[in-house]
């Protein structure tokens, strides 16, 4: 039964982090009709998605720093529980606060993949730990690549609560699956829980997030959007002072800006941007009415159906990620997926009117985001110690949502100054979404000269010696016969 336990781990984790990323996205196809009915505006119903947001982005470090020092097991089973628990409130109310309140409880589950990759590099050996780290990041996107199909079609042929009954379910599930296969971490990091600084990041962040979200309904220039960004810089600057003052921080900021830590973070950010644009825009590209001279008309399922392979090669492609950062090095997986991400926003924008051209662009740009995705927990295992997994784990992953909130916010900027009247309402049009892609495709790139920027570490530096003396005797052997 032990070996059996050992032999599930990967396949119980990775099934989780689908779970989570299935609950993070099944809302969105319901969102137009929500106003309908709970009975609250467009506005109110709006923060069914940014109070995820918004909670997953604060609980992410904190219960990875949490995982940590109490156990990662322990920790994972209660990020499990809450997304649980909100599902269910989700499935028995119509009221829009409770919901809301529910929504925020379930953004506890972004904490699972950070905890999850921590718990693999303590539990499995070295030569296992590459392609399970990779699987686990691939997991978002066949995930998210599920859930919105799924959510379309219990939305159009059942009662609305059943997609949260359904969520519940997963969720459930995978406590079950989690509390029996997974074990519990005896690699622990001493010290008491640095809550003055949990607190502080958890302020600077809403007020960070909350800007960025609601930037565009309140208007960038508005008072309220003005003080929520001058807060968050006040905030996290003394935050910034706290912390290297405190004896056991939440983040170490010293391990944190080295090259080796502070450049994967900046290129999680930039990789978030590019990889959301893909999906943002995808949704609402093929969904735009024929009317536009561009638009394809699908219904949110079958737009959801076009995402699908996206998400699927994700899944099929991780074990290849895995193997060039074992040949060649993470730092170089890391390039090649922001460079092919880049290249599919090329495709993007020399095609965006046929329904193959725009299923193969969103794909090659999902194939890009498997190798960087994969790579980014890799280069943090390999530049952090074993104690400190979860929390620079869990920061990497913040950055990534930092990436795609602000993705959502330039989208939504970019697609609102370059509209046109169909039908008397205002439709973006094409040269806005060529516009968002040729964006993207910018910042991929920028990703690309951040991860070339990385330092190679001292592991990749001894495997490369001793490719290169193994090439030198082989050649040798190969002159001698």
């Amino acid at each position: 039964m032990a070996a059996l336990r050992e032999r599930l781990t990967v396949p119980v984790l990775a099934f989780g982090a689908i779970v989570m990323a299935v609950t993070q996205t099944v809302v969105v196809p319901l969102l137009p009709d929500l106003p309908r009915l709970t009975g609250a505006s467009a506005g109110a119903v709006s923060w069914m998605v940014t109070s995820t947001l918004l909670a997953g982005a604060v609980l992410t470090p904190v219960l990875g720093r949490a995982g940590d020092m109490y156990g990662k097991r322990r920790v994972l089973l209660i990020a499990f529980g809450l997304m649980t628990l909100g599902s269910l409130v989700c499935a028995v109310t119509s009221d829009i606060g409770i919901l809301i309140a529910a929504r925020a409880l379930q953004g506890a589950a972004a904490a699972v993949v950070p905890l999850s990759i921590s718990i693999l590099r303590d539990e499995l050996p070295p030569e296992r730990t590459g392609s399970a780290v990779a699987m686990m990041s691939s997991t978002l996107g066949i995930g998210a690549a599920l859930g919105l199909p799924l959510a379309a079609l219990i939305v159009q042929y059942a009662n609305w609560h059943v997609m949260f009954w359904a969520t519940a379910a997963l969720g459930a599930l995978g406590l079950a699956l989690a509390s029996w296969a997974v074990r519990e971490s005896p690699v622990r990091e001493p010290g008491r829980f640095d809550t003055l600084g949990a607190l502080g990041l958890a302020a600077g962040l809403v007020c960070l997030l909350l800007g960025v979200s609601q930037g565009g309904q309140w208007g960038w220039g508005s008072p309220r959007i003005l003080g929520l960004f001058t807060a968050c810089a006040v905030i996290l600057t003394l935050w910034w002072v706290q912390q290297r003052r405190a004896e056991r921080p939440l983040v170490d900021l010293k391990l944190a800006t080295r090259p080796r830590v502070a450049l994967p973070h900046v290129a999680a950010l930039l990789t978030g941007f590019a990889f959301y644009s893909n999906t943002l825009v995808t949704a609402q590209l093929v969904q735009a009415p024929e009317a536009t001279g561009y638009g394809l008309g699908l219904s949110i399922v079958a737009t959801g159906l076009c995402l699908l392979p996206g998400g699927v090669t994700m899944l099929l492609l991780s074990p290849v990620s895995a193997r060039i950062s074992t040949a060649r090095g993470p730092r170089v997986t890391l390039a090649i997926g922001a460079g092919v991400i880049a290249f599919g926003y090329v495709m993007r924008i020399a095609d965006s009117r046929d329904l193959w051209a725009i299923i193969l662009g969103a794909t090659v740009v999902s194939i890009g985001t498997t190798f960087a995705y994969s790579a980014l927990p890799t280069l943090i295992i390999r530049a952090v110690p074993a104690g400190q997994t979860a929390s620079a784990n869990g920061v990497n992953v913040l950055m990534r949502t930092i990436g795609q909130a602000v993705c959502s916010a330039a989208v939504a900027a970019v697609l609102v100054h370059h509209t046109s009247l169909i039908g008397g309402a205002p439709v973006p049009t094409l040269h806005g979404y060529l516009l968002a892609f040729a964006m993207a495709g910018t910042v991929a790139l920028v990703a690309c000269a951040a991860a070339l920027a990385i330092p190679a570490d001292p592991a990749s530096r001894d495997t490369e010696r001793a490719r290169a003396r193994t090439e030198v005797s082989r050649d040798e052997a190969l002159e001698g016969a």
